[in-house]
């Protein structure tokens, strides 16, 4: 059985994997529905407690499919669910409206009255969007806050994309319960030190920032959408972080794996490893194309975390930024 974690200061407690259902691992949208019956039926036996989602997975697909997925299960075998809005960020005069609506369009795609935590999916900084509008009067954590009172979700979380500082805003404000982090073999920098011209973007230790505030972590994109976990492009990769592509990822993932003894399992269990090496981490978000990546991901927590040996190691590889 999985381990738990605690799920930042709202005691929760949640499995150390979590099932991400999201389109670069696309299982939960592109499957068909005896696997994705398979899919969440082992997810349970194995104590995975927590599945994450968005309306714009697969265009509301995600959603669609988890509703009538969790239908089928008794109500004290239903994990904890959470989903993220995005912004159209031409229209911030009408922040509320906005949220309100996509949260009653999620609600009605999965089938229930109320999920445990909801979720800004826009990265900070970018188009027109910045800190301001989710902090400031009548912005996001304000609207939030209205509809969490209703009762329709128990926790605020956010997506630590784009500017590193307003994402630290964000997490010290005392408005979220949750941030998604990206954090993996490739760009280490949301939790360990990196050289300062670092060629990618440098979230500056964000999980440090987390574990100061009391915020859960979930940590997103271990593979990096797929590049860690095999080298052969699936065609659905899409590098988020700045001044890379899939061929530098690619790149990069053969310098690290170079480096990194074959007794540490298959190239997406050192990564899942790695990700549950971190103590400030609630919980890895697994992306899965197939049954198989599950049980995969299922043996590398049997293994338990990569060592700090085998973590420094890997170190003199990211101190020359992949040089």
């Amino acid at each position: 059985m999985l381990k738990r974690r605690p799920f930042g200061k709202t005691g929760l407690e949640i499995s150390e994997l979590v099932l991400g259902a999201g389109y670069v691992g696309g299982i939960v949208i592109h499957a068909d529905d005896d696997t994705r019956r398979a899919l969440i039926r082992r997810i349970l036996d194995a104590g995975i407690n927590w599945i994450d989602t968005a309306e714009s997975y697969g265009n509301g697909a995600s959603e669609e499919a988890l509703g009538w997925l969790l239908a089928e299960l008794p109500k004290d075998e239903l994990p904890y669910l959470s989903t993220k809005f995005r912004l159209d960020t031409s229209r911030l005069d009408d922040i509320p409206g906005q949220i309100e609506a996509s949260l009653t369009g999620s609600l009605k795609r999965l089938g229930l009255d109320r999920v445990d935590l909801y979720q800004l999916h826009n990265p900070l900084g970018q188009d027109g969007f910045d800190v301001s509008h989710v902090l400031g009067s009548g912005g996001v954590c304000d609207s939030l806050d209205k509809l969490k009172a209703q009762g329709l979700f128990d926790h605020i979380g956010f997506t630590a994309l784009g500017d590193p500082g307003q994402c630290k805003q964000v997490i010290a404000s005392g408005r979220v319960a949750s941030a998604q982090i990206y954090y993996n073999l490739l760009n280490p920098s949301a939790g360990r030190a990196v050289p300062e011209k670092w060629s990618t973007t440098d979230f500056e230790n964000l999980i440090a920032d987390c574990q100061a505030a009391g915020v859960a972590v979930m940590n997103i994109r271990i593979f990096a959408g797929g590049t860690l976990a095999n080298p052969q492009p699936h065609g659905r990769e899409m590098p988020i972080t700045r001044n890379s592509d899939v061929a530098m990822e690619q790149r990069r993932a053969e310098k690290l794996f170079a480096v990194l003894a074959p007794d540490q399992g298959s190239r997406a269990q050192a990564a899942v490893r790695f990700g549950l090496a971190h103590p400030g981490v609630s919980g890895v978000v697994l992306g899965l194309a197939e049954l198989s990546h599950l049980e995969e991901a299922l043996g590398a927590a049997a293994m338990g975390p990569l060592s700090d040996d085998v973590i420094a190691g890997l170190q003199p590889v990211w101190d020359s930024d992949f040089a």
